[in-house]
């Protein structure tokens, strides 16, 4: 066992939310900290959050994706657990004092599906359709191009929107392909929406594990499963997200690719009813994301962003 990386700590705890999604992200963390340490023994604390029992309420008006993570914050804080392991795109953009992001995991599919029992792609569906989604941005963005369908909200789990789809409440739901291929669920996706369709959520398909800034044990113990790449396309869409003020009441989307030693970052701002929509695209040094960030917010201000924000009460 490394014990540069292990010392003081033989076993560590990983705070999770209950779901079936969560809990196999966590599991994947587990595993891959097992195959380095085999001398560490490495549990799972299950906890309820705030997040997962408003299921009625949309995420703006309950207070926010922070929802999905105060709770695995209050065991860090307590010593009950050592880590936290949360999907990128649930993480607010600025963390409270005194934690930080150790590693982000190398990303899954970052784009969104479409599911559907009767429709093989979204163009195929009928004016009035009942298109199911959690999510301001895909929302905002489906409007765009498909004014004509009834988009409603459709909060829960995978599996609970799955069932609400089944059931016959939707013609169809979109949904995150990473957590449906995670899930062993990708033979329900009848296509891909691809970046240009539906830009991604900031930080989409990838994996952050939080922990107290004051461990630096638990920092390099899980240092090795960051994935550099990955790290450096998520704080760069993080960075459009702080810098507008981003929050899940902004209906905003943030992609960027690495190509070669160059950032391509794809941004955009959106009214909800997909009637109004400010897109940036653009490119910088790999080495400094967050400088490329800053600049995507700057041209969605002034391509129209501005005005949409401020139409929603979130202006900066």
């Amino acid at each position: 066992m490394n014990s540069s990386a292990t010392r003081g700590a033989r076993r560590v705890t990983i705070a999770t939310r209950r779901s079936r999604l969560a809990t196999w992200q966590a599991e994947h963390v587990r595993r891959r900290l097992e195959e380095l340490y085999p001398d560490l023994a490495v549990g799972l604390l299950p906890l309820a959050t705030r997040g997962d029992e408003l299921l009625e309420a949309s995420l703006a008006q309950a207070g926010g994706k922070g929802l999905f993570v105060k709770e695995l914050e209050a065991a860090l804080a307590s010593g009950a657990a050592d880590l936290a392991v949360h999907s990128m795109k649930d993480v607010p953009v600025e963390l409270p004092p005194g934690f930080v992001l150790a590693a982000i995991t190398a990303r899954e599919d970052p784009r969104d599906a479409f599911v559907s029992n009767r429709y093989a792609r979204l163009a195929e569906l009928p004016a009035g359709a009942a298109l199911g989604t959690s999510s301001l941005r895909r929302a905002a963005q489906i409007a765009e191009r498909h004014p004509r369908l009834a988009i409603r909200p459709s909060r829960g789990n995978v599996e609970t929107r799955l069932a609400k789809l089944d059931r016959g409440d939707y013609a169809a739901v979109v949904l995150a392909a990473a957590g449906l291929k995670r899930l062993g669920l990708a033979a329900r996706i009848r296509a891909y929406l691809e970046v240009d369709e539906s830009l991604p959520a900031a930080g989409q398909g990838a994996l952050g594990i939080e922990c107290r800034a004051a461990r630096h044990d638990v920092a390099a113990l899980v240092a090795p499963l960051g994935d550099a790449p990955s790290a450096l396309c998520v704080r760069a869409e993080r960075a459009v997200n702080a810098a507008l003020g981003g929050n899940c009441s902004i209906p905003l989307g943030a992609y960027a690719s690495l190509e070669g030693e160059r950032l391509r970052l794809r941004a955009l701002v959106a009214a909800p009813d997909g009637r109004r929509a400010a897109r940036a695209d653009c490119t910088g040094e790999a080495a400094q994301p967050e400088a490329l960030g800053l600049q995507a917010a700057e041209l969605l201000r002034q391509r129209g962003a501005a005005e949409i924000l401020a139409a929603l009460g979130d202006g900066r």
